[in-house]
């Protein structure tokens, strides 16, 4: 019984992904004029010769520090909740 229970949430989890990936137009991004804009324009103003680096880190640079900051976080939250205790050490419960 478990395993027509898997088989069948697997089924509809697959459906569903499908279905949501069928929408995503994989290979034919958007254009946008602010696709234009930063090629035309952002040598220039970042004086990066590769414009993926200047849009990430001229343009969007305060929301990568803050990216980069969530994941030092969490690692370091993860990190610190599966740290081996000491010979002898106990946690504390307040």
């Amino acid at each position: 019984m478990r395993i027509i229970l898997g088989l069948t949430i697997l089924l509809v989890l697959g459906a569903a992904f499908v279905h949501i990936a069928s929408d995503v137009p994989f290979g034919k991004p958007a254009v946008t004029d602010m696709d234009d804009y930063f090629i035309a324009n952002g040598q220039e103003q970042t004086g990066a010769n590769n414009i993926v680096t200047g849009v990430l880190f001229d343009y969007r640079g305060l929301d990568t520090l803050i990216e980069a900051t969530v994941l030092f976080t969490a690692v370091l939250g993860v990190s610190v909740m599966f740290r081996k205790l000491k010979e002898g050490e106990q946690y504390e419960n307040d």
